[in-house]
């Protein structure tokens, strides 16, 4: 990547954007060493203009960015990276260096497929989800099957309330047959994306 030091002294801005939440975490600047000590670590690495030295995020408090993605806008002199933040990202302990909160309700389901996914693999005793796992494709077919009539229920005869309680039932069974199956929401979503015509 050929980029533009020059336009700013020496300079170029860094935005750093969650790679999960696609929320803007901060602004830094890189010189040409900063961006290559970035590149080859794999950790988001500025220079601090008030330091007047490399700084890589993260290196006193541990909340480092773990770069996914790297990329250069049309006039080569700004850049876009998506990382993941091993914590909060600001230095007063926000999530943002902008004061968002670092967190979408619907990155849950991919951490609660993790989390059935870690069940699936380790079983442990006295767990409702390792005992759907035990009983086998069957039965979690058949709980998906249940949910969905009491879901339908809820929807057409129930409160709001109950609606909710049952279609996360629904979602969860799905979830932990999806993940016997060794299938991911991922999949579904690259479905629908596939599906989808605007």
């Amino acid at each position: 990547m050929k980029l533009d030091f020059e336009k700013m002294g020496g300079l170029i801005p860094a935005i750093v954007q969650d790679n999960n939440t696609s929320k803007v975490l901060m602004l830094g600047f890189m010189n040409q060493e900063a961006y290559d000590e970035t590149v080859s670590t794999g950790k988001v690495t500025f220079f601090s203009r008030t330091k007047n030295r490399l700084w890589m995020k993260g290196e006193s408090s541990g909340n480092t960015l773990q770069v996914v993605s790297i990329t250069a806008d049309c006039d080569n002199d700004t850049l876009l990276i998506k990382a993941i933040p091993a914590g909060p990202v600001c230095h007063t302990g926000a999530d943002t260096c902008f004061g968002e909160k670092n967190v979408e309700d619907i990155m849950f389901l991919k951490y609660l497929q993790n989390f059935i996914e870690r069940r699936r693999q380790e079983m442990p005793e006295g767990s409702y989800t390792t005992t759907l796992f035990q009983k086998g494709v069957n039965r979690m077919a058949q709980k998906v099957g249940e949910e969905a009539v009491e879901t339908v229920i809820e929807a057409t005869n129930g409160t709001e309330d109950g609606f909710i309680y049952e279609a996360s039932d629904l979602v969860y069974h799905l979830i932990v047959l999806l993940t016997s199956k060794g299938l991911r929401l991922e999949d579904l979503a690259r479905e629908l994306k596939k599906r989808h015509k605007g």
